[in-house]
């Protein structure tokens, strides 16, 4: 089966995570890939390809964009991976205007730029796989969380424009919901919640994992399998879905 084999693929948020576990499966199936995150330590321990850019930003994005292209050749998969978390953020009315901007930048602004540039290597090859990493936040909003699921809905609005815009050209979009994953990212959240609460952050992750059937979160390889398969040609028939990996839970 063809798979990923050959593949020209930019991964971002490469450095740690789900990105990290999905740029290395892409990688051991034969696919071409890029890795692209702000921490050049961490991409180093992928040894891959790589590319140190701050996503947030339009010239970030054109960095990534041209140096996958003029060393690796046209991009046929872009999985956009890469975010910042809701660790910080507070109710709608004590919110911080500027802490919106940032997570908008980051999650839904970068996205748009990195989509907007490789979607025409896509179209000249007429093959072409989106795979966006949003959240159960992107469909049930979070507590204390207005920017990060504000972005995180967005960025599915985005994918499906981007299915009906290029599927025209054989290329595809999707996304990805995960649960809880105990990433660096949901690290940061679950410190938070603990030092708000009083409690250690282990007994919060262990009442996260209380909200699945599982009585477990997932784990990033979970979610690294079903990035890779719709960033395969064997997901040809899947376009502008929104899936959810959460062990059968809502958050």
């Amino acid at each position: 089966m063809p798979g990923v084999k050959g593949r020209v693929a930019l991964v971002t948020g490469a450095g740690r995570g789900i990105g990290w576990v999905v740029a290395d499966l892409l990688a051991s199936r034969g696919a071409i890939v890029m890795a692209v995150a702000r921490s050049e330590n961490e991409l180093l321990t992928l040894g891959l390809d790589y590319v140190v850019a701050d996503l947030s930003t339009h010239e970030g994005c054109a960095l990534a964009a041209k140096k996958t292209h003029d060393r690796l050749g046209p991009i046929s998969i872009l999985v956009c991976n890469h975010g910042i978390g809701s660790a910080h953020e507070r109710v709608i009315w004590e919110q911080e205007p500027e802490l919106w901007r940032e997570t908008m930048r980051i999650n839904l602004d970068g996205p748009y730029y990195l989509s907007k540039m490789v979607v025409k290597d896509m179209i000249k090859q007429r093959y072409g796989r989106f795979v966006f990493t949003s959240s159960t936040a992107g469909q049930v909003a979070e507590y204390a969380g207005s920017a990060y699921s504000s972005s995180k809905h967005g960025l599915l609005g985005l994918m499906r424009s981007i299915a009906q815009d290029a599927g025209s050209h054989n290329v595809t979009s999707n996304a990805v919901l995960p649960g809880w994953v105990r990433t660096p990212m949901a690290e940061m959240s679950a410190d938070a919640e603990a030092k708000q609460r009083e409690i250690t952050s282990d007994e919060v992750w262990a009442e996260r994992a209380l909200l699945y059937p599982a009585g477990r979160v997932v784990t990033p390889e979970e979610v690294a399998e079903v990035i890779a398969f719709l960033a395969s040609e064997e997901s040809s028939g899947v376009n502008g879905e929104a899936i959810t990996v959460a062990l059968g839970g809502i958050y």
